[in-house]
């Protein structure tokens, strides 16, 4: 009864490997189609909780330094853009507001302001990557220890997966 079970999984295992081959040629248009919905939705269906209100504001009374992120930067567009305050201080660097949804976002302190990819892309070596995003709304990043934070004035998210400008921060004291 094994042997059966196992020689007939096998022919079915054969048999999805062929149908799906042939579906997949017939319908590549449809499986390039599914793919770009998966790169969009699978950071979406993935992403951590975000910050609550209260932790928020709790960070907020110890912020050293601020800046804007704003919906209308020259490099950001429609599926591409920030809108809320990112804060910091000697240990954290926070945000409170939303950035679009999409995959492996960076964020980096850089050392002048740049709004749009050609730009950030001009100073990219000098600046610090601080880590990946991984929620789209009220997140928290851990600062490495002995950071300069005045070698840096502004911050800035980068889509490293298709090298994409997101949205960028003047900071301020």
């Amino acid at each position: 009864m094994f042997n059966w079970i196992c020689a007939t999984a096998g022919r079915a295992a054969i048999l999805g490997l062929i149908v799906g081959l042939g579906i997949g040629i017939g319908i590549g248009i449809g499986g390039a189609v599914g793919f770009g919905l998966g790169v969009y939705f699978l950071p979406i269906l993935t992403a951590g909780p975000g910050l609550d209100q209260a932790a928020v504001q709790a960070l907020a009374t110890s912020a050293e330094r601020r800046g804007r992120f704003v919906r209308d930067l020259p490099g950001s567009d429609a599926l591409h853009w920030g809108d809320g305050t990112i804060m910091m201080n000697a240990n954290k660097i926070w945000f409170d507001g939303t950035i679009s949804p999409r995959p492996d976002y960076h964020l980096y302190l850089a050392p002048a302001f740049v709004d749009d990819g050609l730009g950030f892309l001009a100073i990219k070596a000098e600046s610090r990557r601080i880590g990946a995003v991984k929620t789209f709304e009220n997140f928290a990043l851990d600062l490495p220890p002995a950071i300069d934070l005045d070698e840096y004035d502004a911050v800035v998210i980068w889509c490293e997966a298709f090298k994409q400008f997101i949205t960028a921060a003047r900071l301020e004291n």
